[in-house]
C-alpha cells in the first residue's frame, strides 16, 4: 500500500492537535460522575495498573477520554506527552499497538516524566491483553487508559488481565447528569448523600422536599422517553431522540458489532431475542417461551442473552437465594435503558398513558441507578419470589446486610395492602429497613409495622425522580445506601 507510513502520520496529527499547539473543539462543558474516577487512575493511580473504560456504544467514553486530556493539558503536561487514537480508524488499526506506539514518539521525541495513552475501542487490534500486560509491567512511566466492549476486555482477557487494569463501568446518564446536559435548573433540594439520612426526617422536612421536588416530574419523564445516551438526550424531540437510539445505537450493536467482535451470523435471530426482551423488559425471563416464540433452540438463545448483557444493551438478575434456589430459578432481564423499549416498540409520548409501561420504565430507570451508584462496592443485586408468588423487585446485599427495594410507579398512595411481598421477606429475613419507590410526590416518608414482639420495619416511601436525582448525584462518593 503506497504512502501508507505518511497516511498514518496524518491521522495521528489529526486525532492529536495539541501536538500543533491545537486546542481540542466541541467538548461538552458538563462532566459524568465517572470523569473524577477515571482522572484519579490516570493522574494519581492509587496502584499500577491501566484504566479500562467500559460501556455501552454512544454512551460517551470517548468524550471522557478527551475531556482527560484537556484536563491533563490545563495543569500543564507537554503536550507530546499525550496520545489518543481510536482503533475504529482502518488505517490505526493497520498499524497495530506497537506501530502506533513506534510512530508517535518519532514525531513526538519522549521528554522526563509520565506519558499518558488513551486508546478507544482497544479490542478491534491482535493480541491487546498480553500488550497491556506488557506496558502496565514494564513501562512504569506510561499512564494508560482503554476504552471498548466488555466480552473481549474482560473475559477473554481476564486471566492476563488480573491485577492489570482497573475497570470503571459507563452507564447511560443518571437522571441528575440528564438535567445537567439539559441545563435545568437545579432545584432547591437538600443534600443526601446516603437515603439512610431520610429516617431522621420529620413529617415537615418530608413536606417541603415533596413540594420542591414537584417540578422533577415532568423532566423524569421525558428522561424515561428520550434515554440516557448523550445524543438522545440533545436532540429536538421525543420522537427524534427515539429514532437515534433505535438506528444508530442499538441497530449498530446488533448488526455491526455482534457480527465483527463476536461472529454472530444470524442477525435476525438475534434481532427477534431482543425485541422480546424488549417486551418484557423488567420481568421474568422464560427460556421455553422465547424459544417457543422465536423458534430458537435454548442453546442459541441463551448465547444470544449472554452476548446482548456482554454489550451492556442489558442486565440480568438471579432469584435470590442459595444452592438450588438460583439455579432452579429464573434471571430477570432489565434493559440498559429505560428509553431502549418504547424507543424499538415506536411507543412514542404514548408510553406516558401505559401504567404498564410506566412501571416497567422506572423500575429499569431505578434498578440502573442503583447499581450503577454502589456496583464498585461489590454489592450484589438479585430479585426475591415468594411460595404465594409475593415479589420484591430488588435486593442489595451490603456488607453483610438485604437492603431490598420495592417500585410501585402509581397515581395513588402505597400502603402495607401493595407490598405484602415486601413485609413478608423482611420477616422471613429479619429485615428492618426497606425502600419503597413511588410516584406522587406526596407519596413521601416513612411506613413502621411491627414485625414480631421487638422487630420494627421501616420502609421509606420515595417519589422516583427524587430518588434516582439523589443516587445520581451522589454516584461519585459511593456510599451505602
Amino acid at each position: 500500500m503506497l504512502n501508507t507510513r505518511s497516511d498514518l502520520l496524518g491521522v495521528l496529527r489529526q486525532f492529536n492537535p495539541w501536538w500543533r499547539g491545537e486546542r481540542q473543539s466541541g467538548l461538552p462543558d458538563w462532566k459524568r460522575a465517572a470523569f473524577g474516577e477515571l482522572k484519579q487512575w490516570v493522574r494519581n493511580p492509587p496502584a499500577p495498573r491501566a484504566v479500562l473504560l467500559s460501556g455501552a456504544r454512544q454512551i460517551g467514553k470517548t468524550t471522557l477520554l478527551l475531556q482527560t486530556i484537556e484536563s491533563l493539558l490545563a495543569e500543564g503536561v507537554p503536550p507530546g506527552q499525550i496520545l489518543y487514537a481510536t482503533f475504529d480508524h482502518p488505517l490505526l488499526k493497520l498499524a497495530g499497538l506497537d506501530g502506533l506506539m513506534d510512530l508517535w514518539r518519532e514525531v513526538e521525541p519522549a521528554q522526563p516524566g509520565p506519558e499518558f495513552v488513551f486508546l478507544d475501542e482497544i479490542q478491534y487490534t491482535k493480541d491487546w491483553q498480553t500488550w497491556l500486560k506488557h506496558q502496565v509491567d514494564f513501562q512504569k512511566h506510561r499512564r494508560i487508559a482503554v476504552t471498548g466492549s466488555a466480552t473481549p476486555l474482560v473475559t477473554e482477557g481476564q486471566e492476563s488481565g488480573t491485577g492489570r487494569w482497573h475497570t470503571v463501568r459507563l452507564a447511560t446518564l443518571s437522571f441528575y447528569e440528564y438535567l445537567q446536559i439539559k441545563k435545568v435548573p437545579a432545584p432547591d433540594l437538600p443534600e443526601v448523600g446516603s437515603l439512610q439520612k431520610l429516617r431522621s426526617w420529620s413529617t415537615a422536612d418530608f413536606g417541603r422536599t415533596a413540594e420542591a421536588a414537584k417540578p422533577l416530574t415532568g423532566h423524569f419523564h421525558d428522561y424515561l422517553l428520550r434515554g440516557g445516551f448523550p445524543q438522545c438526550a440533545l436532540v429536538d424531540g421525543v420522537v427524534a431522540a427515539q429514532k437515534l437510539l433505535r438506528e444508530d445505537i442499538v441497530d449498530k450493536v446488533l448488526k455491526r458489532d455482534m457480527t465483527a467482535l463476536y461472529g454472530v451470523r444470524r442477525v435476525l435471530e438475534l434481532e427477534q431475542t431482543f425485541l422480546y426482551l424488549c417486551l418484557h423488559d423488567g420481568g421474568l425471563l422464560d427460556m421455553a417461551d422465547l424459544g417457543k416464540n422465536l423458534q430458537v433452540k435454548k442453546p442459541t438463545a441463551t448465547n444470544y442473552i449472554a452476548l446482548l448483557e456482554a454489550a451492556h444493551l442489558i442486565h440480568r438478575l438471579m432469584p435470590f437465594g442459595y444452592g438450588k434456589e438460583i439455579l432452579r430459578g429464573r434471571s430477570k432481564v432489565y434493559l440498559a435503558d429505560a428509553a431502549i423499549a418504547p424507543s424499538v416498540l415506536l411507543k412514542g409520548k404514548s408510553m406516558l398513558e401505559d401504567a404498564a409501561a410506566m412501571g416497567a420504565a422506572v423500575e429499569t430507570a431505578f434498578f440502573k441507578h442503583i447499581f450503577t451508584r454502589y456496583y464498585q462496592q461489590s454489592v450484589g443485586f438479585s430479585y426475591w419470589r415468594g411460595k404465594k408468588d409475593q415479589e420484591v423487585d430488588i435486593i442489595a446485599g451490603v456488607e453483610g446486610r438485604l437492603v431490598p427495594f420495592e417500585v410501585k410507579y402509581r397515581n395513588q398512595a402505597t400502603g402495607w395492602a401493595e407490598l405484602k411481598g415486601m413485609v413478608e421477606f423482611c420477616r422471613e429475613r429479619m429485615v428492618s429497613l426497606g425502600y419503597v419507590i413511588t410516584r406522587e410526590a406526596g407519596d413521601f416518608g416513612i411506613m413502621e409495622r411491627e414485625l414480631e414482639p421487638g422487630v420494627t420495619l421501616q420502609l421509606l416511601k420515595i417519589p422516583a425522580p427524587l430518588a434516582c436525582y439523589w443516587l445520581g448525584k451522589s454516584e461519585i462518593t459511593a456510599q451505602s445506601p
